[in-house]
């Protein structure tokens, strides 16, 4: 297990990190996992004996469940508070209130409360806001995290689900103000879905944002299970929560291309789709769940797959974007910039 910075705050973080989403089952989130308590605990001691320091989850993850199987799971295994990076998020729906819900100064507040009780600890490492709420302004957010920044209940700041000018905005807004400005973004990033590379990897890149992305098997669309041949597999979460979107004709493509990669390499085709991740210079951390040790530990070994500079040519061509505009005119452009 390699461990990046995280952005220039100097603290060190796994190249993985473990995702709870699969943990509690409750409601809405039935359909991604529903793991109870000793299940959550041996998966957290297995991503921690691996090497694994850094955890994701969220208040919304089954409604706060999986805040509590994580808290309590580093607790049972005697895992010290300080050996481990933890990330919880606020924006969704809590509760039928009317205020339970967005990125007020109020509903933030109130959350990290909350979450820190789930969670059992006096402090959040990672804060990420989950989501844009266009009913809010990005003013009364910052000046939100930067209270419980200050009040010691959150270390840093993290940034999710947002466009690349919003992010720009809410750290212009923090610096001018000399408040606490994001230094993390969790977004959805793939090899069958490389949108961000258009406008949010070169912005963090420019600003030194750490990277985190979800869904690095695009839902499970990469587990190796679906070809065109097998288009449902009967047990896999793609079967009955079909998220998040993506050109499945196009991600086929790929995963014809990946497979003879995999077979030569002697892994599977998700451990392929997730070291093509861990090859980008852009990434900081992979986020993975697991339903199952042996899935986690699969997982986990796609850190020690090198891949050639063969394959990241076969796999960059046929997963690579359209250009679009302005990135064409960028190219045109800059062809004659530099003279001979």
């Amino acid at each position: 297990m390699k461990y990046k910075f995280l952005s220039n705050t100097g603290v060190l973080v796994s190249e993985l990190c473990f995702g709870t989403m699969t943990f509690g089952g409750e409601g809405y989130w039935e359909a991604i996992g529903r793991l109870q308590q000793e299940e959550g605990t041996a998966l957290v001691k297995t991503a921690f004996d691996s090497g694994i320091n850094f955890f994701d989850t969220a208040n919304v993850y089954s409604y706060g469940k999986s805040e509590i199987i994580l808290g309590q799971a580093l607790k049972d295994l005697g895992i010290k508070r300080n050996e481990v990076v933890i990330a919880t998020k606020v924006r969704g729906r809590m509760a039928p209130g009317a205020n339970q819900i967005g990125l007020s100064r109020l509903h933030i507040m109130d959350s990290v409360n909350e979450s820190l009780e789930r969670l059992g600890t006096d402090h959040i490492d990672l804060f990420y806001v989950h989501g844009v709420d266009v009913e809010t302004s990005l003013e009364e957010t910052m000046r939100g995290l930067e209270d419980i920044v200050r009040s010691g209940k959150v270390r840093y700041l993290g940034v999710s689900n947002h466009a690349a000018w919003q992010i720009m905005k809410a750290n212009g807004i923090a610096e001018k103000n000399g408040w606490t400005k994001f230094v993390a973004c969790q977004h959805y990033y793939t090899i069958a879905g490389r949108d961000l590379e258009r406008e949010l990897v070169p912005m963090m890149k420019d600003q030194n944002l750490a990277l985190m992305p979800w869904s690095p098997l695009a839902g499970g669309f990469l587990s190796g299970k679906y070809t065109r041949d097998n288009q449902s597999t009967g047990d896999n979460r793609r079967d009955s929560f079909d998220f998040p979107p993506i050109d499945k004709e196009k991600a086929y493509d790929i995963i014809d291309v990946i497979q003879p990669i995999a077979e030569a390499h002697s892994v599977s085709v998700a451990q392929i789709a997730l070291s093509w991740l861990l090859h980008q210079q852009s990434v900081t951390s992979v986020i993975i769940g697991a339903k199952k040790p042996d899935q986690l530990k699969e997982n986990i070994a796609a850190t020690s797959v090198v891949l050639t500079s063969e394959d990241l040519e076969k796999l960059n061509a046929i997963s690579a974007l359209k250009t679009e505009y302005p990135q064409w005119m960028f190219e045109r452009q800059g062809r004659d910039r530099i003279p001979g």
